[in-house]
């Protein structure tokens, strides 16, 4: 498990490698904040997340707070099983999943 973020432009692109779960909290709290303030737009990257949990949904809502309602977030590149848990959530309705 591993979180990193870069900016890219106005965008901040977070990659979430491995498992998405509370193990990675401080590590994705660390890579969002120091990105918050600088980016336009937020990126989760979930191309190579083999597991999410509640934590990790309770981590994306986190982001969403702090990041404000101006701030764009999407959640991108879920395999099958990460966007099934997103669509069971009903995060759709709160973030662009592509």
């Amino acid at each position: 498990m591993s979180v990193e973020g870069q900016l890219v432009g106005n965008t901040a692109v977070l990659f979430v490698k491995g498992r998405f779960d509370i193990a990675c909290y401080e590590e994705f709290n660390r890579a969002y904040s120091s990105l918050l303030g600088r980016a336009e737009q937020f990126k989760v990257d979930l191309s190579t997340t083999s597991f999410m949990d509640s934590s990790a949904l309770g981590m994306l809502l986190l982001l969403r707070e702090k990041a404000g309602d101006s701030t764009h977030i999407e959640l991108i590149n879920a395999d099958d099983e990460v966007a099934k848990i997103l669509q069971i959530a009903q995060f759709h309705q709160l973030f662009t999943i592509r």
